[in-house]
């Protein structure tokens, strides 16, 4: 092979290497959200947009890639002075999205670095506006400012800011242990209202359970008297009634009396008690109508009542009326009207020969046993005896 057909050669391989660079540097395409920026000749040509591309080889160049999402850069803590010359540390976050690839790329060199000079030195003149306490409650109002300030100045820039954030607010270390002491003392505060006003509350609520309850014992109360009364009426009626029904002579009263002086006795100290005139009375009917002698109960009786002022007169009289109350009421009081029924056919008997002989009968005949004074009156058949006239009383009786 001589020299020519080297040379051949390599005018081939050159031939093929830059059409290959060419067709390589003809063709370009671009992804979704993005755009390149070319020039011909060093000088703006167009803009290209997602999709494929063709350029004129050694002629275009592509000088600018742009990505036209949104995105998001943080700034380092940079200190500001408030107002009340307090020197706080200001974390911020800006969201950003290029609108004008070409403006991003010709009208500044680094839009990046003039996003967060700008954001700097409006931060600077929003919070020295402000004081310590407005700056950590008006967030909202700092990131509206700056969003503004930021969209007025990137906007020849062809970039759109669409959110500014302040991440973190940081006071001196002396200013937060005072903070943490005022919002200590705030909140103890708070809770001590609390618990008083729940306190206050429990109270309440007690003192109107304790109404209520009173109110509704009291009611109960007055009902369970209305019905006490109610059936005790209702009792006291119907033992009248009873009572009227049996027709009850002077004996059957005696005989209430003898179980009456047990319960009259009855503690360890009574040392004087008193027999009524109208039981001496009646005990002497009594003991008229089971045939004792006249006179001898009546003074048996009055034996209690000249001796009652010794004691152990009183106890054995005691004794004596506590064996009388052991007998049945009703086996008595049967036997009590057996006697009055007895005792009245003997009265009719004896007025019907007192009637036949036209004498009176006076109260030293009276065979009974001297209980009655006088005769009983024809009205009233069913009665046995009056009650005699009253003893004449001792002396009184000495505790």
């Amino acid at each position: 092979m001589d020299i020519g057909d080297v040379a051949l050669y390599i005018v081939l391989f050159l031939l093929i290497a830059f059409t290959i660079t060419a067709l390589a540097r003809a063709v370009r395409i671009v992804p979704q959200a993005s755009a390149v920026i070319v020039e011909r000749l060093g000088r703006y040509s167009r803009t290209l947009e997602a999709g494929l591309h063709f350029l004129i080889p050694f002629m275009d160049r592509a000088r600018a890639h742009v990505d036209l999402r949104e995105q998001v850069v943080s700034f380092p803590p940079q200190p500001v002075i408030t107002s009340d010359n307090l020197v706080v540390s200001i974390d911020t976050v800006i969201y950003y999205q290029p609108t004008d690839p070409k403006a991003a790329t010709y009208e500044i060199a680094n839009y990046i670095q003039g996003i967060e000079q700008l954001t700097v030195t409006t931060l600077r003149n929003v919070i020295g506006s402000l004081d310590l306490e407005q700056t950590l409650t008006s967030r909202d109002q700092i990131n509206g400012q700056l969003r503004g300030v930021l969209d007025d100045a990137t906007g020849r820039w062809g970039i759109r800011v669409n959110r500014v954030e302040l991440k973190a607010i940081d006071p001196p270390a002396s200013v937060q242990d005072s903070m943490e002491k005022q919002m200590r003392a705030e909140r103890d505060r708070r809770a001590t209202i609390l618990h008083a006003e729940g306190v206050k509350q429990a109270q309440i609520l007690t003192a109107e359970g304790e109404k209520q309850a009173a109110i509704l014992t009291a009611e109960g109360t007055a009902q369970a008297a209305i019905l006490n009364a109610q059936g005790e009426s209702r009792a006291i009626l119907q033992v009248f009634d009873a009572i009227h029904r049996g027709n009850p002579d002077s004996k059957l009263l005696a005989y209430q009396y003898l179980q009456m002086l047990p319960q009259i006795a009855q503690g360890e100290s009574n040392k004087m008690w008193i027999i009524p005139t109208e039981l001496t009375q009646a005990l002497r009917g009594i003991g008229s109508a089971l045939g004792a002698e006249e006179g001898s109960g009546a003074g048996g009786l009055d034996a209690p009542s000249a001796g009652i002022r010794e004691n152990e007169q009183g106890e054995k009289f005691q004794v004596e009326m506590e064996e009388f109350s052991l007998e049945d009421p009703a086996e008595a009081l049967r036997k009590a009207r057996a006697e009055a029924a007895g005792a009245t056919e003997e009265a009719q008997r004896s007025r019907q020969v007192g009637n036949a002989r036209g004498l009176a009968k006076s109260p030293s005949q009276n065979p009974a046993g001297g209980g009655a004074s006088q005769p009983a009156p024809p009205a009233e058949p069913g009665a046995s005896q009056p009650a005699p006239p009253a003893e004449p009383q001792g002396p009184p009786p000495q505790g």
